[in-house]
């Protein structure tokens, strides 16, 4: 998990305050974390409390 400082938008109307990047195995990982019904009461809290823009993106081997 990797959380940025300061965000400088160079193309795009996207202007997020915070960037927090975590990394897993494999988008099943990522979807299996997302999905676990242990996080569930933590996705509720944090959603009701935040606004939050959350993507999937999948590595490129060997980039």
């Amino acid at each position: 998990m990797v959380r940025g400082g300061r965000v400088e938008v160079l193309e795009g109307s996207w202007q997020p305050k915070r960037v927090v990047v975590v990394r897993f195995d494999s988008a099943e990982a990522a979807r299996s974390w997302w999905d676990d019904p242990g996080y569930s009461e933590l996705k509720a809290m944090r959603q009701r409390s935040t606004t939050t823009n959350m993507i999937l993106v999948e590595e490129i081997p060997n980039a």
